[in-house]
């Protein structure tokens, strides 16, 4: 069987790092197994879904290397739901009730206050044609509930192992509002079916939800798919991520540098029992994680982990790879990228480093240094130079001055960069040349160079 997933964000906001997680499971699942990923924009929320939103949610996803291989949209779908709807409604599965949201809230109150549980008692079922004609001539209008088989309904998670949901405890949910328009459930399921949806991956909190949901599948005579519930990406504290919040988002995430392969590791990976490490692209991580590698405990991302791992893939990434954005820095030489890589946390950080060989650079150098340098420039050997050019010339000033360890190095690496950190003098001396060495090491105070 070839698998089809599916990821189904509303376009009601951006994504954010919480958002990512089921993307990127999904994907992954899909990539290892040649399987179909199915965009899905939950967007009948009319009045808090934009167009502009689900063109960001397609950005985003682009940046993170995920492909749909079918893009649809639930408020282009109507026509199945409504088929649904009235299939369920003439199996005696889907009814009218009338009561409002006031009046439901003091039966839950009720309900409570003589220790029973507040789920929905089926009032509406009692009613008679003329009761409900009644109701309607009164301005009332419908909702429209799925009355649940009240049984447990047994599924295996992918994830979690065997699931039990009584749904008997349950109240037969809403599917339907007064104004005709449907909450999430059904089109969620109606979809599921038509799309040929055969993994349904996804946060734990929708587990409670999949009793229903296998009811109403069964109940329009739909395969029920596989499930497979992760846990949630946390912030560090353990409190959750919601746009509402405005927890980080991926268009942030973006701008701020990080790449994204960095952001969808992570975002896999936390939670798992895989290690948060570089990976070469998505494929490779794909072959790696399984499902039977997410925890059941929390999720807890930590920017700490995403900056550790945003730098340990800039140090080891290829010339290759890079040159394009370097091209774009007018920065395409494979010698800087390779000598400056190391020390970037972000790759917009290479323009920074690169003035330290095309300057300009301000060289740090203390009073008491300047006879040391001046000896240090008088030993500067003629070019061409290597990477062993550093190692040769030192040794002739150690020998030459008696100084050694910081006392030897530290003043030159101030004078030539300006700094007292940055990447191995060994690396930089031949991208700097001999010209630059000897204007920097005998620099006037606080000048440019």
């Amino acid at each position: 069987m070839t698998p089809v997933v599916r990821y189904a964000p509303s376009p009601t906001g951006r994504l954010h790092i919480g958002n990512i997680r089921p993307a990127m499971l999904n994907w992954l699942f899909a990539v290892a197994r040649s399987g179909g990923y199915i965009l899905r924009m939950d967007d009948t929320d009319l009045a808090r879904s934009t167009r502009a939103f689900a063109e960001g949610i397609e950005e985003d996803l682009a940046w993170l290397d995920i492909r749909p291989t079918q893009l649809v949209r639930q408020s282009e779908r109507t026509a199945l739901y409504d088929a649904a709807r009235d299939r369920l409604i003439a199996a005696g599965r889907l009814y009218p009730c009338y009561e409002t949201e006031d009046e439901l809230d003091r039966r839950r109150k009720r309900a409570r206050a003589l220790g029973r549980p507040p789920i929905y008692d089926r009032a509406a079922l009692k009613l008679t044609s003329e009761d409900r004609a009644r109701l309607e001539a009164e301005g009332r209008r419908p909702h429209w509930r799925f009355r649940l088989d009240g049984r447990p309904v047994h599924f295996d998670d992918l994830i979690r192992g065997p699931q039990t949901v009584n749904t008997a405890s349950m109240s037969d949910p809403v599917l339907v509002r007064e104004d005709g328009s449907y909450l999430y459930t059904l089109p969620s399921v109606v979809d599921d079916i038509d799309l040929g949806i055969t993994h349904v991956i996804r946060g734990e909190d929708h587990i409670s939800n999949t009793g229903t949901q296998i009811e109403i599948i069964e109940a329009l005579g739909g395969k029920v798919p596989f499930f497979a519930h992760h846990n949630l990406l946390t912030g560090a504290g353990g409190e959750g991520l919601s746009k509402r919040l405005g927890s980080l988002s991926v268009a942030e995430l973006r701008t701020s540098g990080y790449e994204p392969l960095a952001v969808a590791i992570v975002a896999a990976l936390t939670g798992t029992s895989l290690p948060i490490e570089p990976y070469d692209d998505l494929e490779a991580l794909a072959q790696r994680l399984d499902l039977s590698m997410i925890s059941h405990g929390p999720a807890r991302f930590d920017p700490a982990e995403l900056d550790t791992l945003n730098a340990r893939l800039l140090h080891t990434m290829p010339y290759e790879t890079a040159r394009p954005r370097l091209a774009e820095l007018g920065l395409d030489r494979e010698d800087l990228w390779l000598a400056l890589r190391g020390n970037l946390t972000k790759f917009p950080e290479i323009a920074e480093w690169a003035k330290l060989v095309t300057g300009p650079v301000t060289p740090v150098i203390a009073d008491e240094d300047r006879e040391f340098l001046a000896t240090a420039r008088e030993l500067l050997p003629v070019e061409p130079w290597d990477e062993t050019t550093w190692s040769g010339w030192t040794n002739a000033v150690k020998d030459a001055t008696g100084r050694k360890g910081r006392a030897l190095f530290m003043p030159l690496r101030l004078a030539l960069t300006g700094r007292a950190d940055g990447p191995e003098l060994k690396s930089l001396l031949p991208l700097l040349g001999r010209k630059a060495c000897l204007d920097r090491l005998s620099a006037p105070p606080d000048s440019r160079i």
